[in-house]
């Protein structure tokens, strides 16, 4: 009774019964549609170019759905052509209008107009037409449903059907026409789009993956530990602006900053050239084939080094102040010998190299000098004020989750922190002992109240901001400790292991698996965890799919420098009304060479979960919304005498 008392509060009419059995009978039939397609990618670590490829061609899906429409009558050289018109509509066109005579042209136009429409028919017969029209090419709706519909047999209407691709070729709008085709197949192919983490990293363009996913009609986001830190930095969050900062000067990446982002470092350029020199630990990785000239190199340098002590010095003074964060060890700027320029680390000694600790009183060795505070002060003001920033990053906050519950499925970016027994792994926050899903949950209360205060500071929230990049319990390091310092100073690399959480190991067991979709609440039997953040070594034989088919691993590998390591570029997950297939795919160079030679990089589909029963909506988080408004009509028609009491009260 409480929906319907509800309902008059608002002041809103009842509707008529008539409409509301109409309503009824519409959403059952709905139930009964064929589950939408879902998109997984993870780990794009800035990669725009082969981001947008995999979203364009849907991981394959539209390839497969061109051979299925079209096996009978084009060839496989003939399908791969028209797959590239639909990825890339508008450098495809520009390339067909450069090479064909006029006459050509136009039957060139009303060809490809009729297939796109063919093909559309095919990807869209899952859908209700009131959903097909939304995503029908704007400006040619009308046009587009009548051919869409049409009977192939109506000899009435024949003349009728050719006439409006003809005059839509006579205006000259085919261009428009067949790019609003294309990209009305590509978001008809996919239902929705999973982000499983990591947009940002050391990619050049993470900003147009976001401005992408804005436009995208249907995409929910699951944070990575690198998105974390951009989060962070937006937040007011000195030690995650120092990091995202490092990072991006490691790998020649503060053009997003100043460039994209329009924050001012000339305070921080200034600083660093006055206190630091040239030093091989801390120059820019750069890309092959990118050019940096010397003194561009020097200045980022000594950026460079300037927020990586500064960083190390927030770090140690936060570790101070939060002793139920268990993280004394990584005090090392109190294990230092400053006379012999050593450290002393796990009961070793080790000497120091490229050192640039002039800022660093050794009396005190966490104390920020006036000059860095006032440089701090002046990022944390810019990094708030930066419009395009913000916009991003309450994107990404809106549409994102530390972990997603979609479809029975769990939807994580990191882990779920484990002990070698294969418990959960415990944090202590406020006298309260958090673990499994209530620690996640907590995480992500933090983060959310960290966002929503941008102005306060050293407050727990963003202290635990900082955690998730790098303590031991964190969802989203899953590592025991970040040996940043360590790679940095100390040539011997036995110091810059950092041993993974059991949780890697252990998800490879089906019964971990199932105590992990239980503890989120999920039916184990058809459930599974879907996985980003590690590269999967597929040249060492590992398999993505684990635990009997209940763990998928499918970090993207979008970022190249992983490339020789796993030995493919890496996986993309569909999932549709059949079951799940995992793609993996292969490196992706530029989007200029994928046109020229029309490559496409998918290389294999694995099925991970082919159903008994082919899936419905009703079997899906959209069905149980559906279900419930469902629930609440037939219950207004049910006491629609108590209705009509309470309107005319």
């Amino acid at each position: 009774m409480k929906n319907k008392i509800d309902w008059f509060q608002k002041g809103m009419t009842l509707p008529p019964k008539s409409e509301i059995m109409t309503e009824i009978i519409n959403l059952k039939a709905i139930l009964n549609l064929p589950k939408g397609t879902e998109h997984f990618i993870s780990d794009i670590h800035g990669e725009y170019d082969a981001f947008q490829h995999v979203l364009r061609n849907a991981s394959g899906s539209i390839k497969e759905k061109i051979r299925y429409t079209f096996n009978h009558c084009l060839n496989q050289m003939e399908q791969n052509e028209f797959a590239f018109l639909v990825y890339y509509p508008e450098e495809i066109i520009k390339e067909q209008e450069e090479h064909k005579s006029p006459e050509e042209l136009k039957q060139w136009y009303y060809q490809t107009i009729e297939r796109l429409i063919e093909l559309m028919l095919f990807v869209s017969r899952k859908y209700t037409r009131s959903k097909v029209r939304k995503a029908l090419p704007k400006g040619f709706e009308y046009v587009t449903e009548e051919l869409l519909y049409r009977q192939k047999n109506d000899e009435d209407k024949s003349d009728y059907y050719d006439e409006l691709i003809h005059e839509i070729i006579r205006l000259g709008r085919a261009n428009d026409m067949m790019i609003g085709l294309c990209y009305s197949i590509q978001r008809l192919v996919v239902d929705h789009l999973h982000i499983v983490g990591d947009i940002f990293d050391r990619g050049p363009a993470p900003d147009k993956i976001i401005d992408a996913l804005i436009d995208h009609h249907s995409v929910d986001i699951q944070w990575g530990n690198h998105d974390i830190t951009w989060i962070g930095a937006a937040s007011g969050s000195d030690i995650c602006i120092m990091n995202v900062l490092r990072i991006s000067a490691r790998y020649n990446n503060l053009e997003i900053i100043e460039d994209t982002y329009g924050i001012n470092l000339r305070p921080l350029l200034t600083f660093a050239e006055k206190t630091y020199q040239d030093n091989p630990a801390f120059r820019p990785k750069v890309a092959k084939g990118a050019k940096l000239s010397p003194e561009e190199s020097l200045q980022i340098t000594q950026m460079h080094q300037a927020v990586a002590i500064m960083q190390f010095k927030l770090e140690s003074q936060l570790i101070k102040r939060r002793p139920e964060f268990n993280m004394d060890h990584r005090l090392l700027l109190q294990q230092i010998d400053w006379d012999t320029q050593q450290i002393h680390l796990k009961g070793n000694t080790y000497p120091l190299e490229h050192t640039c600790f002039q800022t660093i009183d050794p009396a005190n060795p966490d104390q920020l000098t006036k000059e860095e505070q006032s440089v701090i002060n002046h990022l944390l003001k810019v990094f708030l004020k930066s419009e395009k920033l913000q916009r991003h990053i309450r994107f990404i906050m809106e549409k994102g989750e530390i972990y997603t519950l979609y479809n029975n499925n769990l939807l994580i970016h990191g882990c779920i922190p484990m002990t070698e027994t294969g418990d959960f792994k415990s944090l202590t926050i406020k006298e309260k002992q958090l673990k499994g899903k209530a620690l996640l949950d907590m995480f992500e209360k933090a983060l959310r109240l960290s966002y929503t205060h941008p102005h306060t500071h050293n407050d727990l929230a963003k202290d635990l901001v900082w955690y998730l990049w790098t303590g031991e319990s964190s969802s989203l390091f899953g590592k025991n400790e970040m040996t940043t310092f360590e790679r940095y100073f100390i040539q011997d690399k036995t110091t810059h292991k950092e041993e993974k959480n059991p949780y890697f190991t252990l998800r490879n067991q089906e019964d971990v698996c199932r105590k992990i979709l239980h503890e989120f609440g999920l039916k184990s039997q058809d459930g599974h965890i879907i996985n980003g953040h590690t590269p999967v070594k597929e040249i060492n034989g590992e398999n993505p799919i684990k635990a009997g088919g209940k763990m998928i691993v499918i970090d993207g590998g979008f970022s190249k420098p992983y490339h020789s390591t796993t030995g493919i570029a890496g996986y993309t997950l569909v999932y549709n009304s059949y079951g799940m297939q995992l793609v993996a795919h292969q490196p992706f160079y530029t989007k200029k060479d994928a046109i020229c030679k029309r490559t496409d990089i998918i290389s294999t589909k694995r099925l991970v979960d082919r159903v008994l029963h082919r899936k419905k909506v009703k079997d899906t988080n959209t069905g149980k919304h559906l279900q419930a408004e469902i629930d609440f009509l037939e219950s207004l028609l049910t006491h629609r005498e108590d209705f009509d009491f309470l309107e005319h009260s």
